[in-house]
């Protein structure tokens, strides 16, 4: 199956959806403050094609590039100007500016709650086996997904670590596994092997702990935790490559290809894991692979990744503004305009060179996608 054109769709959608959710919440928050917003554009600032309506002074528009959207307020850039944005006061300004990342965070939270309402709370003390790969030893061996691994080797099995620290230590030699299969007790023999890949396995199995439904609490508190772990590691990666704790090829910058491929891989391991459930459960040949949510903990990684590196103290970027309002709310003494202008314009173009350095690097280098 091709599917370029799906994830075309997925990508364009979610890359102008994640744009979007960021620039409302600009939107919301100057409404909130009282800021006059002249226009909100439905994709990037460029030819406008058309005035969809007006409301309340906001002019809301269609322009040419179909990706995301913008917001314009009144005197973004000039104090003297009334009712705008550069006139506000600084705490105001503040919450206008981290409005669009807090919206990007919500839209993660949002995601990953999902996720894990669909997918349950693991249960620790029981080792569930979750997938097995094709034409390999666990499948000559019959495992099926949702087996639970009872012992192996006479050696009882109550997490997932010491399970493989006994597979891996018995490499190329039967083990005897036990196993529970809708509450009956087999006992299979499996040789996991050493020339298979560390991605392959030696066995192909995918080990997990069975699950319970999540209640709508633990659903919530676990999309934030989540979203505040992972952003947590993205403000950590810079001091742990100037550490050497990661290496560079293992932290790079990746363009708007690079995305694109993320989302390829994403979609077809997906399209994939469900074809194959369905194809499983239409023979009634076993027990279903449960299937993969790749392109949903994508979208939530990318929208956690969006609204922190706008936090970033970077000027032309949101974090960058906010740290020009620093001084006015510490010091009650503003930086002048011309100054934050001149410093967010040259910064901008510095951005712009370096997204387009990066895009071509996208091309002429691309980032190893290991499945």
């Amino acid at each position: 199956m091709e599917f370029g054109f799906l994830t075309l769709v997925i990508f364009f959608f979610v890359l102008g959806g994640m744009i979007f959710v960021h620039e409302l919440g600009h939107f919301i928050a100057a409404r909130w403050a009282g800021i006059e917003v002249e226009e909100f554009g439905f994709g990037l600032p460029s030819y406008k094609i058309a005035t969809l309506f007006t409301w309340k002074g906001t002019e809301f528009t269609v322009h040419a590039l179909p990706l995301g959207g913008f917001v314009r307020p009144k005197g973004e850039n000039d104090p003297n100007v009334p009712g705008g944005f550069g006139s506000a006061s600084p705490w105001k300004r503040l919450v206008v500016l981290v409005a669009g990342p807090v919206m990007n965070l919500l839209t993660a939270i949002i995601v990953f709650s999902a996720l894990i309402a669909y997918e349950g709370v693991p249960q620790p003390g029981k080792v569930k086996v979750d997938t097995v790969a094709e034409s390999s030893p666990a499948q000559q061996a019959d495992l099926q997904p949702g087996d639970i691994i009872v012992s192996i080797n006479g050696v009882e099995v109550t997490d997932i670590q010491p399970a493989i620290n006994i597979i891996r230590e018995n490499l190329d030699k039967p083990v005897e596994m036990v196993i529970d299969r809708d509450g009956e007790l087999i006992t299979i023999n499996a040789t996991p092997l050493s020339n298979r890949t560390p991605q392959q396995g030696a066995l192909g199995v995918g080990l997990t702990y069975p699950t319970r439904p999540a209640t709508f609490i633990e659903s919530v508190s676990g999309g934030a935790t989540i979203t505040g772990l992972q952003a947590a590691a993205i403000v950590y990666l810079p001091v742990a490559l100037i550490q050497g704790a990661i290496a560079p090829d293992q932290a790079r910058l990746v363009g708007f290809k690079g995305i694109y491929d993320l989302f390829n891989f994403s979609v077809q391991e997906d399209v994939t894991s469900r074809q194959e459930a369905a194809a499983v459960q239409s023979t009634g040949s076993g027990a279903a692979p449960k299937p993969t949510n790749f392109t949903l903990n994508l979208i939530g990684v990318l929208s956690i990744s969006l609204g922190v590196f706008n936090l970033f103290p970077i000027p032309a970027l949101d974090g960058g503004r906010i740290l020009f309002t620093l001084p006015e709310i510490l010091f009650k003494k503003r930086i002048p305009t011309e100054w934050e202008n001149m410093v967010n314009g040259i910064a901008m173009l510095l951005l712009i060179g370096l997204m387009l350095f990066v895009n071509i690097m996208d091309f002429v280098n691309p980032a190893q996608l290991v499945p």
